[in-house]
């Protein structure tokens, strides 16, 4: 039988190389380091990327909670802990602007995009979008239109403006389906469960399973404005940083290619 004291000495033996070990492992990010952004879903292929550009550039780590833009404000102001707010219209920004959640001198106008109507790739749909659009005829006796809740998320709101600015609302608006956010409409859409759908130039894009029928005028509904801003109280360096390479030469290229308009510059005011 091995004598105890062995033992011990044996185990000691084994802590001490598990603790040099892990003391050789990389410290893991610090708080300070990392950038929580909720952003709207209309962005997850382009701050994808772009968060990767940023953490390989700086080491930083970037999370980002993709959702519809009123869901996102409505988190905020319960208390979720956002560092940065990307959202697809000004009215979400301004709300949590006018509860003072915000930090107002950092909100921006980062971006601009265009609203277009879409159907399977494979569909031989083919719609003029004009004054008089007979969505309800394209959608036969029981298809629906896919579109992101019209009430709250921004790309519904800009698609139901649209409609009705073509008179085409009352007559559609029974035969629509609303989803969460954009991308779930695009989903819709991209799987064949509905014949057509509204969402954003730069959500076709992205997806091979769809193509687009027509592009909205942009004078049939409001200026389709991304704003971002760091949160009231936020005093991270990080944070900062993240929000100004979101207005960077290199994020706008990547924006760009992937089909919005940098608006670099802008205030919200």
């Amino acid at each position: 039988m091995s004598h105890p004291s062995r033992f011990y000495v044996a185990v000691s033996a084994v802590l001490l190389l598990a603790f040099a070990s892990l003391s050789a492992l990389p410290a893991p990010a610090r708080a300070a380091d990392r950038v929580l952004v909720f952003a709207a879903a209309s962005l997850r292929d382009a701050l994808d990327e772009i968060g990767a550009a940023w953490a390989d550039k700086t080491g930083a780590t970037v999370a980002v909670s993709y959702a519809g833009s009123s869901a996102l404000a409505r988190q905020i102001e319960q208390g979720a802990p956002a560092d940065l707010f990307v959202s697809a219209n000004l009215d979400w920004m301004d709300y949590l602007s006018e509860r003072g959640l915000t930090d107002a001198a950092s909100e921006r106008r980062l971006l601009s995009n265009r609203l277009v109507l879409i159907a399977p790739k494979g569909s031989t749909a083919e719609l003029a979008i004009e004054p008089g659009l007979d969505l309800r005829t394209a959608l036969g006796e029981d298809g629906r239109l896919a579109m992101a809740n019209t009430d709250a998320v921004p790309a519904g709101r800009y698609g139901k403006a649209a409609l009705r600015s073509l008179g085409a609302w009352d007559a559609a608006a029974p035969r629509v389906a609303q989803a969460e956010n954009v991308r779930a409409a695009l989903a819709l859409v991209s799987t064949g469960e509905a014949p057509l759908g509204i969402v954003y130039q730069t959500d076709a894009a992205a997806d091979a399973d769809v193509r687009v029928v027509g592009l909205f005028p942009e004078e049939t509904h409001p200026p389709i404005v991304y704003a971002a801003a760091l949160m009231a109280g936020i005093d991270k360096d990080a944070a900062r940083a993240f929000l100004a390479f979101l207005e960077s030469p290199a994020a706008a290229a990547i924006f760009a290619e992937q089909g919005f308009v940098p608006l670099a510059g802008t205030t919200t005011n």
